[in-house]
């Protein structure tokens, strides 16, 4: 038995620039986190002569073809078994479309679990090459390629994406001061939303591909702001950092109708109005998490809470994708 640990995400920074349709035209940079939220794999070699796959729903076929989940077929195919016998189990600590990169944590450690079954060794940059690969290249969704990068390396990472798809991360250099400072005061509230990062992703796409200079002009703002963001925590101005995050959100929400709603906007308004200093949705927008830096944690947690949100508390993870079992 296998069983595969990946984390989910939170994206500091410049988020929108890792799109392959951005970067191809204008080198993308941005920051990301991994937190103590997890999915697990879980591979086996199964009794019957057949897959068997257990996500949402269970799926019983004879052979790699019949797989209705697309990543799981792709995956499978990838790897080439020749016979079946196969169960995969997933398990995750938080549901899908709510802007935490689930999809992306999901390839990642689905490939890692197959690696770890045929008894093969993968490293992190080539499992998020190859979870891209699958996500971008062969199922053509319109995402970027932050997910399967920082799913695979963890930590608060910066990655560089080169317009010849050359991908660089590196981990973020600040103090533990500044770490301790983050995690004590960046907050987690779910919205109740979920959505679709492809539908939101997909305008974004297009009118990039197209060189609409409007969201040309957005993009290059924000990957401005994720590069003033890297030098600011670098020197420890971590309220700096929350208020950029407020003038990032700004930006962020005009790429496209669907970034927001009038219910997000009134809780992202009543988190400022209550010790935040600045915030915004984590992931593609439409839904998912608001993330705040707080001014007044206490403050922020009680107006949040009787709005009706629940908040998420959480860690940083430093493993990234990672074999429990096997």
């Amino acid at each position: 038995m296998i069983v595969v640990r990946t984390p989910f995400r939170i994206s500091f920074a410049g988020g929108g620039s890792d799109l392959p349709a951005y970067y191809r035209h204008d080198d993308g940079a941005v920051i990301s986190a991994t937190i103590d939220k997890y999915m697990h794999i879980v591979v086996h070699t199964y009794f019957h002569d057949k897959i068997r796959i257990k996500y949402s729903r269970t799926e019983d076929v004879l052979c790699v073809d019949e797989v209705q989940h697309p990543i799981l077929k792709e995956a499978i195919r990838l790897l080439e078994f020749k016979t079946p016998q196969i169960e995969i189990t997933t398990l995750a600590d938080i549901p899908s479309g709510t802007g935490l990169g689930s999809s992306g944590s999901f390839t990642t450690a689905l490939l890692k679990a197959l690696y770890a079954h045929r008894r093969r060794m993968i490293l992190p940059h080539e499992l998020a090459r190859l979870a891209c690969e699958i996500e971008i290249d062969i199922l053509k969704e319109p995402i970027g390629k932050q997910d399967q990068y920082i799913a695979a390396y963890g930590g608060i990472t910066c990655f560089e994406f080169c317009k010849d798809d050359l991908v660089k991360a590196y981990p973020l250099p600040i103090s533990m001061d500044t770490l301790f400072d983050l995690e004590d005061n960046l907050l987690l509230f779910f919205t109740g939303f979920a959505r679709s990062a492809s539908a939101i992703l997909k305008d974004q796409d297009k009118r990039s591909r197209e060189m609409d200079e409007e969201m040309l002009n957005n993009m290059h703002y924000v990957k401005e702001l994720g590069l003033h963001s890297k030098q600011i925590l670098m020197k420890g101005f971590t309220s700096e950092f929350g208020k950029l995050m407020h003038e990032h959100w700004e930006h962020k929400r005009k790429r496209s109708k669907g970034m927001t709603n009038p219910q997000i906007d009134e809780w992202y308004d009543l988190g400022i109005k209550n010790g935040a200093l600045g915030g915004k949705l984590v992931g593609a927008g439409g839904g998912g998490f608001l993330m705040f830096y707080a001014e007044d944690r206490n403050r922020l947690r009680h107006a949040m809470s009787k709005a009706g949100l629940e908040e998420v508390r959480f860690r940083f993870d430093f493993e990234g994708t990672k074999t429990l079992l096997g």
